[in-house]
């Protein structure tokens, strides 16, 4: 070619001649190239190639080294155990305490991953307080769509504009790889995003503020924020509402420092890990089912890894500060027209080389090499914050190479040669594979169909579904092909296979309808044995009810006294505080009787310590059996007792209630063979009529008890003493 054009400034004639010859001699080449390409393009323009670009994308994304950690940025997470401390949701007045705490610290900004547009009491007027004085505060809200409801930020914020909205984009895939900065609303506004809104706060303590350019695109400092059009990289008629950017995301193998809610409110955490830098506040409890998908969350080897909305976040964030400040590349696509090229070019470099070698091995080869090539370049092209094609350039690449030589074959007459060859190359493909006519006639199966199935190829060619399978097996795989034809979806189900054996299989079938040049309908499935993958799914299913019974026990154990199964001390503490809460938020009493054996220690040393364990169980049953199931009965230890009722009405009714275990509690027993006779001496208190605080309603019962237990017989006494005979409204 070279010399043809040499040739044109002495010899033009001549040269216009060799040139002719040129390309006729390879008009194979142009035409094949040509032909491949255009089916590739069209394909890719109805958006068929969609899934597997997004995926390649994701693979590439996920090949890059881990950057250095994003210092700006901490998260203070609210993780399960935060919840079993704290409640869900968490109180207003506990996160009061946690902007307190943050803004003294002097924070850059605080952003606030909670919804909060109704009270959660208590606490909620100083956390009102606190929105309003803390400076930089970020809260966020949900902007309504056709799919969700909208979602109100907290009123406070709303007022001074201190707002950011939550919305994402989400692939058809689920996973997310586009950054909303802007959006517009019902009332004619247009929103910032919760990302953007924190990032303009850390932009402008640098002087930095965003502008427009002549094509109305967002840039800070110069650095432009390319806006997201339908068809940018794989992307087909993709919804670009309100002002999207394609997502880089950082590797979660670095992420962002994090600390608990706990810590941070138990004082365990420096006040310099916030000083001057952005602090995000969000779940980070997988209960609260507040995550996502990105690039990062699959792998070919592992279940697919969340990302929490707060990390998203930051994410984003992260995102737009460092393309500003550090100039980290953002991910931006080449226009449609150069994707067109790039793809052509490799249809005729796949046609063109296969044409030259002259060979189905070498042709394969070549392939293998370019495509590793593709590969390659896309992932340093990537680094830079280019999103090219990978899968168009691949399918073009193998297609016009195949295509030309299977055309070099046939000319050649090595079609059979070939046809074997290809055959091969099919029957390697680990996957069993097969090809069914519209009259769900199987035309092609290959090996690995033959050995999941059991049978030989060419039984399988030669008998329909119902011969080889189960009825019922057979009726569901009709259906399902049946319902591709239909619909010409492309559909994976998961499916049970009996093979030859009467061995059973669960299979993850893909379906898929070709066209061949006559128009002509083929089913294409494509299946996986997942019967492996199930059991593990199985296995690990067991192995988590195991794991929940046993920390079920270890939590019993915790909390529960081993021999009468009663709350122990601490679980009494956290109940008695649990019930003064309450009282205090509905207005009602709480009663607490602190109980005493009397002579429990004759009866160990008279008839033995077994018999006293029985005597402690006894009591703890009659003391069970006396009570609402609203009420606790717990053993402190030895022979002590304690009992919370919530909602007692008044002295009197507490007094009915002593009166009533005491009746039941000291009834004579035979136990072991001895006839016991108990003891019981019973202090009583009530919250907040004798005390309106722990410490002095414990002591106060425990005195009662005391002064119960003096009379040497089985009574109760009051605090403050009141005869048994009083009567309150």
């Amino acid at each position: 070619m070279f010399r043809i054009l040499q040739g044109f400034s002495k010899y033009p004639q001549q040269a216009l001649t060799s040139l002719k010859l040129w390309f006729l001699e390879r008009k194979h080449i142009w035409i094949t190239s040509s032909g491949v390409a255009a089916a590739v393009l069209i394909v890719r323009l109805v958006g068929l190639l969609q899934t597997s670009e997004l995926a390649v994308f994701d693979v590439l994304v996920r090949a890059r080294l881990p950057e250095s950690p994003e210092d700006r940025i901490v998260i203070i997470g609210i993780d399960e155990q935060d919840l079993r401390e704290y409640g869900f949701p968490v109180s207003d007045a506990i996160l009061a305490d946690l902007l307190y705490i943050i803004n003294h610290a002097e924070p850059r900004a605080i952003g606030l991953d909670l919804y909060r547009g109704i009270p959660m009491e208590p606490g909620h007027d100083e956390f009102t307080q606190a929105l309003t004085n803390i400076p930089n505060l970020i809260g966020i809200e949900l902007l309504e769509t056709l799919k969700v409801a909208a979602v109100p930020p907290p009123p406070a914020l709303a007022e001074i504009g201190m707002i950011g909205f939550n919305n994402f984009v989400i692939d058809s895939d689920g996973r997310i790889r586009r950054n909303l900065l802007y959006a517009g609303s019902d009332d004619g506004q247009t929103r910032r995003s919760f990302a953007l809104q924190l990032a303009l706060i850390e932009l402008e303590y640098h002087g930095i503020f965003p502008t427009l350019t002549d094509n109305y695109e967002v840039q800070f400092n110069g650095v432009v924020f390319p806006k997201f059009q339908p068809n940018d990289g794989p992307y087909v008629r993709a919804d670009n509402a309100g002002y999207q950017v394609l997502a880089n995301f950082r590797n979660p193998a670095v992420g962002f420092k994090t600390v608990s809610l706990r810590d941070v409110l138990n004082g365990d955490v420096p006040p310099s890990l916030f000083q001057n830098r952005i602090v995000m506040i969000g779940s980070t409890a997988f209960s609260v089912k507040d995550f996502h998908l990105t690039p990062y969350s699959s792998s070919l080897f592992e279940e697919p890894r969340f990302i929490y909305g707060v990390e998203l976040h930051a994410n984003f964030l992260s995102q737009i500060l460092t393309t500003i400040l550090e100039e980290r590349p953002l991910m931006s696509s080449w226009s449609e027209p150069v994707e067109w090229l790039w793809i052509i070019f490799w249809s005729w470099v796949g046609a063109s080389l296969s044409w030259k070698l002259r060979s189905p091995y070498r042709s394969i080869l070549m392939i293998i090499l370019l495509s590793g090539g593709i590969f390659t370049g896309a992932y340093l092209v990537l680094l830079m914050g280019w999103w090219i094609p990978v899968v168009p350039p691949l399918i073009t690449l193998g297609a016009s190479g195949i295509v030309v030589t299977t055309y070099l074959a046939h000319i050649q007459e090595e079609f059979k040669r070939s046809t074997d060859f290809l055959n091969s190359i099919i029957n390697t493909i680990p996957d069993p594979i097969y090809v069914k006519t519209k009259d769900h006639k199987k035309m092609v199966v290959n090996q690995a169909y033959s050995r999941l199935v059991g049978f030989p190829v060419e039984m399988i060619l030669k008998k329909s579904d119902h011969d080889l399978f189960p009825k019922r097996e057979a009726d569901l795989f009709y259906e399902q092909d049946e319902l591709a034809f239909q619909t010409n979806w492309e559909q994976e189900n998961e499916e049970k296979l009996t093979d030859a054996s009467g061995v059973n299989h669960w299979i993850a079938t893909k379906r898929s309808l070709h066209k061949d040049a006559a128009g002509n309908l083929f089913l294409v499935g494509i299946i996986r044995d997942i019967t492996e993958r199930k059991k593990s799914e199985e296995t690990l299913r067991q192995l988590a009810e195991q794991l929940e019974k046993y920390n079920a026990e270890l939590q019993q154990r915790a909390d529960h006294d081993p021999l009468t199964g009663l709350p122990n001390r601490q679980l009494f503490e956290e109940r008695l505080t649990q019930a003064l809460i309450w009282a205090d938020t509905n207005q009602k009493f709480v009663g607490l009787f602190f109980l005493d054996l009397n002579n429990f220690k004759p009866i160990n040393d008279q008839y033995g310590h077994h018999v006293g364990d029985l005597v402690l169980k006894l009591v703890a049953e009659r003391l069970r059996g006396c009570l609402r199931a609203s009420d606790t009965v717990s053993r402190l230890g030895g022979d002590e007792f304690t009992i919370i009722l919530p909602g007692i009405p008044s002295h009197a009714d507490a007094v009915r209630v002593a009166e009533k275990i005491l009746d039941q509690v000291t009834q004579e027993s035979e136990l072991d063979g001895h006839v016991i006779t108990i003891g019981l001496s019973i202090g009583i208190s009530l919250y907040p009529l004798d005390s309106q605080d722990y410490e002095t309603l414990v002591q106060k019962a425990d005195a009662a008890m005391y002064r119960a237990k003096s009379r040497h017989q089985n009574s109760y006494e009051l605090t403050p003493p009141v005869p048994p005979n009083i009567t309150e409204a």
